[in-house]
């Protein structure tokens, strides 16, 4: 398959229609397809623009599908949304190119009164460039519009942190992810990765926060690089590694990583304890296993064990056998949104009362595998005070033996330190949203 936009449209049909994950199933189509390296990137470009706009598009295409979407088929719809999001966001694709190709395709892959159609509102819609499709005296809408994010979300976080602060989180979920590898120096230094990065091609910087993070700003898919093969490197959020180095690991202790899947945070702690101790990772799901074991073989980690266990269920085996227990809990996944846009959409946030109790479930069941002296440390990849805050309160209300101990990581704009001692970390163009706290077993 070489035709870039209808490989685009299959990804998005699929992630859409049957709730695929968009970085799992893009990936699967870019490697069946025939396409080169440019034609690839701007799959990918136009795959995740469609879905981070996705709000902004529909909203848009609604002036001019009065029948209504659902009486509009899915195929054509996409090359729709694809086509309105290209010229809207896409600087170096000419309009005119833009709707030629999404009549070409609609008449290669669908009938004739389609092809009218999409050629009919397509040119409707460049007509007037200026014409505008919320009410601008009205700030939900205003945000919905600008920022591509539903109404309910909109309002949650507006009703959370303040319209400011919220807008500054819209914005920052928006920002388009550079990757960003944690280096390994079980296996070489800092300054060894840099130069190797530097003489493979890669265009790359320090990181924001972390001080073993670099960020690839230019270079080829850095999992097919032999750095990371070879484990010398792992792909990594600086948000998340911001989590190992908040548990005060030293050599030799017994740690217990509770919803461990894929494993980074678990190979995060492996090397700083320079693989001495033990490590128990555990995940509910087994199939998830193999991601960790390859992890664990990929970097040279021999401290680590991997089981499946439901971190919701007490196990009375684990009753204060551990000096630090992590617990990065399932969760909303808000904070996530610039690497995963269909949570925009595909999140129910009116129903997170089930995911708490879950988190309250593994929070209380930690309590009782740690030892005194211990530290409990509780991440989220979320921006809901629900599932943050929330939790935290409750969990020292009911916990009366525990204490917060703060955290400090610099000072950035985007990171926030709480007066309680928690510490919540805003989207920006570096980092994820995330939430750290770290608890110590007092008696």
């Amino acid at each position: 398959m070489n035709n870039s936009r209808l490989v685009a449209i299959l990804v998005i049909e699929k992630v859409l229609n049957e709730n695929a994950y968009s970085n799992i199933v893009l990936g699967l189509e870019l490697n069946k397809s025939e396409l080169n390296d440019k034609d690839k990137a701007l799959v990918t470009e136009i795959v995740y623009g469609t879905l981070k706009h996705k709000y902004t598009i529909d909203k848009i295409l609604s002036n001019f599908i009065k029948k209504g979407f659902e009486k509009v088929d899915s195929f054509v719809l996409n090359i729709l949304r694809i086509s309105i999001y290209q010229i809207r966001f896409l600087d170096k694709i000419p309009s005119f190119a833009v709707v030629n190709e999404a009549v070409n395709l609609t008449k290669k892959m669908s009938n004739a009164g389609a092809t009218q159609f999409v050629n009919g509102v397509l040119r409707n819609y460049l007509r007037d460039s200026t014409a505008v499709y919320y009410n601008e005296k009205n700030d939900v809408e205003r945000l919905c519009f600008e920022y591509s994010f539903n109404k309910a979300l909109v309002k949650l976080f507006i009703k959370q942190y303040g319209l400011v602060t919220a807008e500054e989180i819209l914005k920052g979920l928006n920002y388009k992810p550079d990757v960003t590898v944690r280096v390994n120096t079980l296996k070489l230094s800092y300054e060894e990765v840099w130069e190797k990065l530097i003489e493979n091609g890669y265009n790359i910087e320090k990181g924001y926060v972390n001080p073993c993070a670099i960020r690839i700003i230019k270079g080829k898919n850095i999992e097919n690089n032999l750095l990371f093969n070879e484990g010398h490197i792992t792909v990594q959020d600086e948000s998340a590694m911001l989590t190992a180095p908040s548990m005060d690991l030293v050599p030799n202790l017994k740690v217990l990583d509770l919803c461990s899947a894929p494993g980074g945070k678990s190979t995060h702690i492996a090397e700083i304890m320079r693989n001495t101790g033990h490590i128990s990772a555990f995940d509910i799901h087994k199939n998830k296993l193999s991601l960790i074991k390859e992890n664990l073989k990929r970097i040279g980690i021999t401290n680590t064990t991997c089981d499946v266990a439901d971190a919701t269920i007490y196990a009375e085996n684990l009753f204060e056998s551990a000096d630090r227990v992590l617990m990065d809990v399932p969760c909303s996944g808000l904070g996530i949104i610039r690497k995963k846009p269909e949570i925009k959409w595909s999140k129910d946030i009116s129903n997170m009362k089930s995911i708490i109790d879950i988190q309250r479930k593994i929070m209380d069941n930690a309590s009782k595998y740690v030892k005194k002296g211990g530290v409990l440390l509780y991440s989220t990849c979320t921006l809901n005070k629900e599932e943050n805050e929330s939790n935290i309160e409750w969990f020292m209300d009911t916990h009366p033996n525990f204490k917060i101990e703060p955290m400090f990581y610099g000072e950035f704009h985007n990171i926030n330190y709480s007066d309680k001692g928690y510490v919540t970390i805003l989207p920006n163009e570096y980092m994820d949203g995330f939430f750290i706290a770290k608890i110590v077993k007092s008696w």
